[in-house]
């Protein structure tokens, strides 16, 4: 069985996407892929996704710039979540921000 063919996605046929840059190792967003997106980032080595909000593949900078070129797609142990490896171009946040997980949650138990 092939790498695509293990993959398990979901009742709406996608799959969560963990993204990675390259160098410093920072997860950068959550995204959902469908088979489609998933072809057409390997096929072009630019990340692709499934817009859950708008119900349409997009390719991440498209409109924004801020790209994601594609060094590594990795599938968990239960192949049911991907890890994709990328070189970020600016901010990979909808907000511009660097990242979709800058906004720490303290509490006294939880430490750094």
């Amino acid at each position: 069985m092939s790498f695509l063919e293990s993959l398990v996605f979901d009742e709406r046929g996608l799959i969560p996407v963990v993204v990675q840059q390259v160098d410093t190792r920072e997860v950068l967003m959550v995204a959902y892929m469908n088979r489609e997106a998933i072809d057409l980032t390997l096929s072009t080595g630019k990340a692709t996704y499934w817009s859950r909000s708008r119900s349409e593949i997009w390719v991440k900078g498209a409109t924004s710039g801020h790209t994601q070129a594609v060094i590594s797609l990795a599938a968990d142990c239960d192949f049911d979540t991907l890890l994709l490896t990328v070189d970020q171009v600016a901010g990979a946040c909808h907000t511009g921000d660097h990242t979709c997980f800058d906004r720490a949650i303290t509490h006294p138990e939880v430490t750094a």
